[in-house]
């Protein structure tokens, strides 16, 4: 839908595309679903679910094993965005490096993206 021909709309590491994977085999799961809503203290917030069959207008990521789906209202949220699965000594889960994201909070857990205007303002286009 906001795709750019012949890229994909996010691209998983090698981490979270196994991860993904696994999650998909042990749940019997066709993808992992992704997208943002609003809520968090920096406006918006990830979700994630997994997904028994692909929903209309969804884009499909498919990389190493793993299929994610991007819901459509997401879509021109998440262009660019690099998927990673990181494990440290308290926590273990996906990480976004979102392109599109100009601000977060201090858990990383909310984010926040460019209104149209300060889009145009800077010269950002999409």
């Amino acid at each position: 839908m906001f795709g750019i021909p012949g890229k994909a709309a996010v691209t998983l590491t090698p981490r979270a595309a196994a991860q993904v994977a696994r999650l998909m085999q042990g749940k019997g799961a066709h993808a992992l679903r992704i997208g943002v809503r609003k809520g968090g203290c920096a406006g918006m917030e990830y979700t994630m679910e997994l997904a028994a069959e692909p929903r209309p207008h969804e884009e499909v990521v498919e990389q190493d094993g793993a299929r994610v789906l991007i819901a459509p209202m997401a879509q021109m949220f998440l262009i660019g965005t690099e998927i990673d699965y990181e494990t440290d000594l308290l926590a273990s889960g996906f990480r976004f490096r979102n392109p599109n994201v100009v601000d977060s909070c201090g858990c990383g857990e909310s984010i926040r993206f460019a209104s149209p205007g300060q889009a145009a303002a800077s010269g950002a286009t999409g």
